[in-house]
């Protein structure tokens, strides 16, 4: 595919630019998959003691519940705080 980029003639230059996007998101994508493996070789370093895990409901709380009413809790103020101003004309 790589060949391709240089040698299209008679092409519109934004099927050009979409096919060299292409290539470099898959030559992209390739990197990062064959350098996956270093990161997941993982292991405990020295010092380090995990702590024990998170059950499904805490994990639903801490990540979905929390920022939820998070939201809610900053909309909230920003509409009772936009409530008491007035419009000027």
């Amino acid at each position: 595919m790589l060949w391709a980029v240089g040698y299209v003639d008679g092409v519109s230059e934004v099927k050009k630019n979409t096919l060299r996007a292409g290539t470099v998101a898959a030559g992209a994508t390739l990197m990062m998959m064959l350098s996956s493996p270093a990161f997941a070789a993982g292991g405990l370093d020295d010092g380090e003691q995990p702590g024990p895990g998170l059950s499904v409901v805490e994990t639903l709380g801490l990540f979905v519940a929390a920022p939820v009413v998070l939201y809610l809790l900053i909309a909230g103020l920003v509409m009772v705080g936009s409530r008491g101003s007035k419009k000027h004309s």
